[in-house]
């Protein structure tokens, strides 16, 4: 009987994960943004397709949006005491930033869920599905611009005074009126378009897995709404508290919410300009996408098995 010889271990390395790649992240992304004709084709079709057969269509985003700014700004400017040819203004683009910031955060988080058969059939980069929303909810922004400029032409003496108010309260500040500055509302869309991307990125790979973290979202952002300077002002926290509760104003000040409106909504209505909420946008969008590539590095190859 021959001796059985010991087979010598073959020396190994370490596997690597072949979906834990940073090129791989960037080059989805790049792919991605490449891929504008599939991603702007179905955020059309999904205007389409939501008022399909629909006598107005489209312009119901507008009709809808148009009653709830002018209900609510008519109201809360009794409630407040606030003249209304500058408080309605105030209420309606407010309304108009927050409901682009919505969407991206309650439909971002489906952006992987509501695309899963795409995603087991479609050979695209998973990028091309986050900027399926924030399309999507860009051209229904454009749909609820038209309610500002319809409020624009009414209250255009009013917006356009030097010096005019957002309350009658004493610590009021007067505001500067619209002038050239009304150019910044261009690159303040695009940083918070920008940032709509690492949401949908990020809370889309998260929700994916966690399929709770679309009801926490929405929850959460009720909350934030009424926290954040969009029915009221921060004259009127001045007015009830005093100059002296500092404490009242840095509650919209941690807001970052309130931030990305701002920048918005300053220079469409002739706001006085802060830089701070500029440079606190520009945190937010370099930490968010840092956490949405790290995300993307990790969970990219899982995404089509968890949907």
């Amino acid at each position: 009987m021959q001796a059985i010889s010991a087979v010598e271990p073959v020396p190994t390395t370490p596997v690597v994960h072949a979906g834990r790649s940073w090129s791989r992240a960037f080059q989805d992304i790049r792919e991605g943004i490449a891929a504008r004709e599939l991603w702007g084709h179905l955020g059309w079709q999904d205007i389409k397709q939501r008022y399909r057969r629909s006598v107005i269509g489209p312009l119901w985003i507008t009709l809808s949006m148009a009653v709830t700014a002018a209900g609510l700004g008519l109201l809360y400017s009794q409630l407040f005491k606030a003249p209304v040819p500058t408080f309605l203004p105030y209420v309606t683009v407010g309304f108009i930033v927050w409901h682009f910031i919505l969407g991206c955060l309650t439909e971002g988080a489906d952006s992987f869920i509501s695309n899963e058969g795409l995603i087991k059939h479609l050979p695209a980069p998973l990028t091309v599905y986050a900027l399926r929303t924030v399309w999507r909810l860009t051209l229904m922004l454009m749909h609820n611009m038209l309610v500002y400029l319809i409020v624009l032409v009414i209250f255009f003496g009013a917006l356009t005074t030097d010096g005019y108010l957002l309350s009658e309260s004493p610590n009021a500040v007067p505001q500067p009126g619209i002038d050239w500055t009304i150019v910044l509302a261009v690159p303040a869309f695009l940083l918070i378009a920008l940032n709509g991307g690492w949401v949908a990125l990020l809370f889309g790979i998260i929700s994916t897995r966690y399929r709770d973290i679309p009801q926490v979202i929405g929850a959460l952002t009720q909350l934030v709404f009424f926290m954040t300077p969009i029915m009221w002002s921060t004259d009127l926290l001045s007015q009830r508290f005093g100059e002296g509760h500092s404490w009242a104003i840095l509650i919209a000040e941690l807001n970052p919410a309130y931030h990305f409106i701002q920048i918005l909504r300053a220079p469409l209505l002739g706001l006085q300009q802060s830089w701070h909420h500029w440079a606190v946008v520009g945190g937010v969008t370099i930490i968010g996408w840092a956490l949405a590539l790290i995300a993307m590095r990790n969970y990219r190859a899982r995404i089509s098995y968890w949907v």
